[in-house]
């Protein structure tokens, strides 16, 4: 009876320092999940962010690698900038200029090894705007070849476009992921009307503004969680995981107009 075959580790902190020259080079995508801990209204965990960041990046590297692709889960990075929820109970964030030189620093240390990609997988939308400056600065300082992506917003049909916090896609990929942390009858919708009923002004639009998440409701809910759904979030998480893997031979290869060294 032969013994089953053990599958590759791919968890960069499972790694020992001598087998990091051997198992990485220069063409290795290193995934680095971000996340939060900040209220998701009376119905989801502090975590959820993370919970969700951690599980999609897990799943692209276990399929990326099933398929072939030279890619490595990082520990994820779960204090991240979330003041915009700071006046409820059980936010935990960094200012921006910590969590942007906390950036620079992991990046710093990757350069130390043959890598050379890193790959944001993002379930915060506070965290967007920096992490693409801190790319940037990665790229710049370090000559990594860095990738971000935060997720395109799913908003649910009672939603007006604006399900962008402890929503309907959030809740139920919540369901999906870890239904034991969801409390649905807790759940309260709380549409941001205001920001719908603007022609001009709104989190996407020509013209945006700085927000609060409790300028919309005291839970700081910005959505409709009541009619989420398991099986839609397992829907959602399925397909941002697919795009995440089918995006990974790209970026194994992307150099935009360098010649490689």
């Amino acid at each position: 009876m032969t013994a089953p075959e053990r599958q590759v580790n791919r968890r960069y902190a499972e790694l020992t320092t001598a087998q990091i020259d051997t198992a990485l080079s220069r063409d290795s995508i290193l995934v680095l999940p971000t996340g939060a801990i900040e209220p998701h209204g009376p119905h989801l965990p502090l975590a959820t962010d993370l919970i969700v960041a951690e599980a999609v990046a897990a799943a692209v590297v276990e399929r990326g690698a099933a398929a072939g692709q030279d890619v490595w889960l990082l520990p994820s990075l779960g204090y991240t900038k979330s003041d915009e929820h700071a006046r409820l109970p059980g936010t935990v964030w960094l200012r921006a200029s910590t969590l942007f030189e906390t950036i620079v620093d992991i990046g710093a240390s990757l350069a130390q090894t043959p890598a050379r990609r890193l790959l944001f997988v993002n379930a915060h939308g506070g965290n967007s705007a920096l992490i693409e400056v801190a790319a940037r600065e990665l790229r710049r300082r370090f000559d990594l070849q860095t990738f971000f992506s935060s997720g395109p917003a799913h908003p649910g049909p009672t939603e007006r476009g604006l399900g962008i916090h402890a929503g309907w896609a959030e809740t139920s990929m919540m369901l999906h992921l870890r239904p034991d942390l969801v409390h649905m009858d807790q759940a309260v919708a709380a549409v941001a009307d205001g920001v719908a009923d603007a022609s001009l002004v709104g989190f996407a639009g020509p013209v945006r503004f700085g927000w609060l998440s409790t300028d919309f409701a005291e839970s700081g809910v910005i959505g409709d969680p009541t009619g989420a759904d398991a099986d839609i979030g397992a829907g959602l998480f399925d397909e941002r995981v697919d795009a995440l893997v089918a995006a990974l031979p790209e970026i194994a290869v992307f150099d935009p107009g360098r010649v490689r060294r």
